[in-house]
C-alpha cells in the first residue's frame, strides 16, 4: 500500500499527522484494496499527556499506522511548530466516515465497547444510516476484561471468529490500544479505530457540541457539563495546564526552527 502523503509534526513526544478526514477514509480504503490492515490513533490532549508521561504508552501510541489530532489544542500546537495541521479529526467522526466507505466498499465493521446493549444501538444507527452496511458482531465486555487473560482471549476470539474488514474499539485510553494491540496480532488484514466515546455517541447516549464549540476548541466544555464527576479532574486539573504548556513548547519549537 502507497503511504498517504503528510506531514508530521512532534506534539509532545505523539507524531501528529498533519491531513483531514477524507485523507484518512482514503488510506483505510486503500488499506482493504490492498489486503493491508492498520490503527488508528485519535491523540487529544489527554492521551498526549499521558503518552508524554509514560514512555511506554508513547510506544503504544507510535505502533499505529495513523495519529490524527483529536483536539483542537494538539491542531493548535501542530501549527504553532510550524505545520499547517489542517483540521480535527475526531473518533466520533470517524465512526461514521469509516463505517460509510465500509457500506460503499462492501466491507464490514464489528463493534467492541460500551455499557451492555450499546454496541448494539449503535450499530443499529449505523446501519439505518448506511443501509449497505455489514455488521460483523458487536460486544461488550465486562469492565477490566482487558486485564484478565481468560477475558480478553474470549473478546479477541470473537472478533477474530468474526472476521471483520473495521473494528471499532470504544474503551478509552489506553485501554482501547492495548486491545487493539492483541487484536492485530490475530487480525492484521483489518483496520482498528480507538474511538473512546464514538460508540455511545452514535448511539445516541449523548450528543456532541455544535459545530461552532467544535471549531472554538470548546468542545471540552461541552463534555464537562455532560459528565462534570468523571470528567473535571482530567480536564482541569491534569489536561488543561498540560495544554497551555504543550502550546508554549510549540512556539519554543518555532523560535528554534527560526534561529
Amino acid at each position: 500500500m502507497s503511504q498517504l502523503p503528510h506531514e508530521r509534526v512532534r506534539v509532545g513526544v505523539v507524531d501528529v499527522w498533519a491531513v483531514r478526514e477524507p485523507d484518512v477514509v482514503a488510506h483505510v480504503v486503500e488499506g482493504w484494496r490492498h489486503g493491508e490492515g492498520g490503527a488508528i490513533v485519535t491523540a487529544n490532549v489527554d492521551i498526549v499527556r499521558a503518552a508524554t508521561r509514560d514512555p511506554a504508552l508513547g510506544a503504544l501510541v507510535a505502533e499505529s499506522e495513523v495519529v490524527v489530532a483529536d483536539g483542537m489544542p494538539v491542531v493548535w500546537a501542530g501549527r504553532l511548530a510550524g505545520v499547517p495541521v489542517p483540521e480535527r479529526v475526531t473518533g466520533a467522526s470517524l465512526v461514521f466516515t469509516l463505517c460509510e466507505a465500509a457500506a460503499r466498499e462492501g466491507r464490514s465493521v464489528y463493534l467492541l465497547g460500551g455499557n451492555p446493549g450499546i454496541p448494539e444501538k449503535a450499530a443499529g444507527v449505523l446501519c439505518e444510516r448506511y443501509p449497505k452496511l455489514r455488521v460483523a458482531g458487536t460486544d461488550s465486555p465486562p469492565f477490566g476484561f482487558h486485564a484478565d487473560p481468560v477475558l480478553a482471549a474470549e473478546a479477541v476470539a470473537k472478533v477474530v471468529e468474526a472476521k471483520p474488514d473495521l473494528v471499532l474499539v470504544g474503551l478509552g485510553f489506553p485501554k482501547q490500544e492495548r486491545v487493539i494491540r492483541m487484536l492485530r496480532a490475530e487480525l492484521p488484514q483489518a483496520w482498528y479505530l480507538g474511538c473512546g466515546a464514538g460508540i455511545p455517541m452514535a448511539a445516541g447516549e449523548f450528543k456532541r457540541a455544535s459545530g461552532v464549540v467544535q471549531k472554538m476548541g470548546a468542545e471540552w466544555v461541552h463534555r464537562l457539563a455532560l459528565e462534570p464527576r468523571r470528567l473535571a479532574k482530567r480536564y482541569l486539573r491534569d489536561d488543561l495546564p498540560f495544554a497551555v504548556r504543550l502550546l508554549a513548547a510549540a512556539v519554543k519549537t518555532r523560535l528554534g526552527k527560526g534561529k
